[in-house]
């Protein structure tokens, strides 16, 4: 008979979909040992970019896939004719009805995280408590109190989890973060982002609304600890046009981004935000913006005679201007586009003498391997991917700290949902240190 505790414990996490058995899975994995993957979530991008990238490391690490945890049953089907054939996976491969089902067997060592952007906080959470190694699709968590219950139970699991932004993994932006660690680059004074596309299409999926059926799927624990609504087949597989589900282009793109601006500034979290945006030209029946734009105030909490601004903006209605990461330094910028530092912008020495200034421009010089940002959906096997999902694997085997551990996930979380709340309520949001919360103005 379980004992009062795990009583307790187990009805807490029914409320979100969630069970557990009376003790959770740790086995030590030897340097010989197949590490053995369970996919949770048979998702496009996990079919797209995340299984090509595990596939180009799985025999030189032994890593193999074991089986898939998906509510819809096509989605299960799909997932089993996928890697058929391919080597990918154990021949005993398995199809599991939910998680629960998946982290009751003793034959997963880790798991692959690719659900909807809401649930990925607290699948990953599930996941390490179970003591499974985790790799998780950004956007680490889209509420904060699911942020701070998943990175809280991943820091005291001690468990391997890689948040997916593979950025971390790509050597052109390690050469920028230590172009600019070094101060060759000078004070960071400002930063733009963008990210523009034209593609009315994007995070719709109108042939498989019409195919979807409830009786196929299990709606109630889709919506884990949401607020309770009728079936809605949109929210289910077009969940990134609809808060509270997802917050659209901040958990999407912005947290690719602004994910650089904390490792680049070792900085954890903005000071304070404002935004704005609408559905301006896509109007159909959406609720999260297609046109969006954030401006962020970062520096120390206790300084703030120092810091620096970034602006952000992106649109789904025109894609001029493309993807943009401009650092900008008194001295040049760095380009994250091109991959060039350059003077360009800098104090030009003649104007610094007027000012009994020095003039410190930047070299000019390539940040190395480049890595173009792909932005159809359909990423593939992208190189920036593919190092990411080494880097796990080899952490894994290693125990050592992965490049995006699940606190880097909680700090982009923390800039996505503050620019969603300033959003919504035209007001500017901050952060208090103190009490690790926003404050809406």
């Amino acid at each position: 008979m379980e004992n009062r505790r795990e009583f307790i414990k187990k009805s807490a996490l029914a409320g979100l979909g969630m069970s557990f058995s009376a003790g959770s899975y740790a086995r030590i994995i030897g340097s010989n040992d197949r590490v053995r993957v369970g996919i949770i979530g048979f998702s496009d991008r996990f079919r797209q970019s995340l299984a090509p990238a595990f596939a180009e490391h799985a025999k030189a690490q032994n890593f193999a896939f074991v089986g898939v945890s998906d509510i819809w049953s096509r989605r299960r089907e799909e997932a089993e004719q996928y890697l058929k054939g391919k080597g990918w996976n154990d021949d005993a491969f398995f199809k599991a009805r939910n998680n629960d089902e998946l982290l009751d067997r003793k034959d997963v060592d880790a798991v692959i995280i690719s659900t909807a952007d809401f649930q990925h906080a607290l699948h990953c959470t599930a996941a390490v408590e179970s003591g499974r190694d985790v790799y998780c699709e950004k956007p680490f968590a889209e509420s904060l109190d699911d942020a701070r219950k998943a990175v809280k139970a991943v820091e005291s699991s001690k468990k391997i989890v890689q948040v997916g932004s593979q950025r971390r993994s790509a050597p052109n932006y390690h050469s920028a973060n230590d172009f600019i660690k070094s101060g060759k680059f000078g004070d960071i004074t400002m930063v733009e982002m963008t990210w523009n596309v034209n593609q009315p299409g994007r995070w719709r999926r109108p042939k498989l609304v019409s195919e979807i059926r409830k009786e196929d799927t299990d709606w109630d624990r889709y919506q884990l600890n949401r607020p309770k609504v009728a079936w809605d087949p949109r929210k289910y597989l077009e969940f990134r046009l609809f808060y509270p589900y997802s917050s659209g282009i901040p958990g999407q793109w912005m947290s690719h981004q602004i994910d650089t601006v904390h490792w680049f500034s070792g900085l954890d979290h903005p000071r304070s935000v404002v935004a704005n945006g609408g559905v301006y030209v896509w109007k159909d029946g959406r609720v999260n913006a297609d046109t969006f734009t954030a401006v962020f105030d970062y520096g120390p909490d206790n300084d703030k005679t120092k810091g620096f601004q970034v602006l952000y903006s992106s649109r789904m209605n025109n894609e001029a201007g493309g993807v943009k990461e401009y650092y900008f330094s008194n001295g040049g910028m760095i380009n994250l586009d091109t991959n060039k530092i350059s003077p360009e912008g800098g104090l030009e020495a003649k104007y610094a003498k007027e000012m009994n200034m020095q003039a410190n421009l930047l070299p000019t010089m390539s940040l190395g391997e480049a890595a173009k940002m792909e932005t159809s959906a359909n990423t593939g096997g992208d190189p920036m991917t593919s190092l990411h999902m080494l880097n796990w694997m080899q952490c894994v085997r290693s125990r050592k700290e992965p490049n995006a551990p699940a606190r880097v996930g909680f700090n982009h979380s923390v800039a996505n949902i503050m620019a969603t709340m300033a959003l919504h309520t035209g007001k500017r949001v901050t952060w208090d240190s103190t009490k690790q919360d926003v404050v809406v103005s």
